[in-house]
């Protein structure tokens, strides 16, 4: 599984860093990123929670 965050629909609200810190941080506009290239096969319930609690629906899986 992989995941990138749209840049351009994230408003920054740390949902998915709370989620899952392992997978997500904050870029230098202080907007989520994805910090892994591929989400280790026991985090991918975390990620998928990580999507399903985006309010803006800015993570998308690849």
């Amino acid at each position: 599984m992989k995941v990138y965050v749209d840049q351009d629909l994230c408003i920054g609200c740390g949902a998915c860093i709370d989620t899952a810190p392992e997978l997500f941080d904050y870029n230098d506009e202080d907007l989520a990123q994805a910090i892994v290239d591929v989400v280790p096969e026991d985090q991918e319930d975390l990620a998928q929670e990580a999507i399903d609690s985006c309010p803006t629906e800015a993570i998308k899986e690849k």
